[in-house]
This record gives structure tokens, C-alpha cells and sequence, in this order.
């Protein structure tokens, strides 16, 4: 089992989710990356072009959130299952130092560089 500060990583984990659901709402969606209907991306016909243009912006920032939180959220249930840590491809501990920078990692960097090439 690879060697981490459970607490340390929990919190960064929370603080994330956190963040990450503020982003959401700021951008007029939910806790499920929908569309609320809140945002006015301005209904006047000559800036039709513009607010499309913006929504199709505003769904793309969201679809990346909402993986994000995906994943924030897969990492926070590997913690508490007692798997986190562990590389999803080899089975081997994830590098500590990958862990500490992204704690949502779930391959392991030779694994992850083998999948990049």
C-alpha cells in the first residue's frame, strides 16, 4: 500500500469538490453539470451569434468540470474503500510524489506514459 497521509489527502480532495462545485454554480449549473437556465446569455437576434458562441463555450467548461468532479469523487471513494493509491493498469502503488500533485490519479506514471504513446 503506497505510503500517504490520509488526512492531508482527504482534505485536498474536499477542497477540491469544493471548488469545483462553486466553478459549476458559477457557470449556471448544478451539482450534475446541468444547465440551470440561470446564466443569460442575451436573447436579442443581432447577439445570437455571440450568445451561441458563449453557451457552446459555458457547456464545454462544464463537461470538463463535471469529469473533474467524476473523478474527485472516484478518488475520495478509493479512499475510503482502502484502494486509493494503487494503479488501475499494474496493480502497483501509485509514485507518492504523483499522488501528492494529483490526487486523482489512477495509473501510476510508467503506466500512464505507456497509455500517452
Amino acid at each position: 500500500m503506497p505510503q500517504f497521509d490520509r488526512d492531508h489527502v482527504a482534505a485536498k480532495l474536499d477542497q477540491e469538490r469544493v471548488t469545483v462545485l462553486h466553478q459549476l454554480h458559477e457557470l449556471g449549473a448544478n451539482d450534475a453539470g446541468e444547465l440551470t437556465g440561470e446564466v443569460d446569455f442575451g436573447d436579442a437576434f443581432a447577439d445570437a451569434g455571440a450568445a451561441t458562441a458563449e453557451r457552446t463555450e459555458t457547456i464545454g467548461i462544464v463537461e470538463s468540470l463535471t469529469r473533474r468532479l467524476s473523478e474527485i469523487d472516484a478518488a475520495i471513494m478509493k479512499l475510503e474503500g482502502g484502494t486509493f493509491g494503487v494503479c488501475s493498469a499494474c496493480g502497483k502503488d501509485i509514485e507518492t510524489d504523483r499522488l501528492d500533485y494529483r490526487p486523482t490519479s489512477v495509473k501510476c506514471v510508467s503506466c500512464k506514459s505507456a497509455a500517452s504513446e
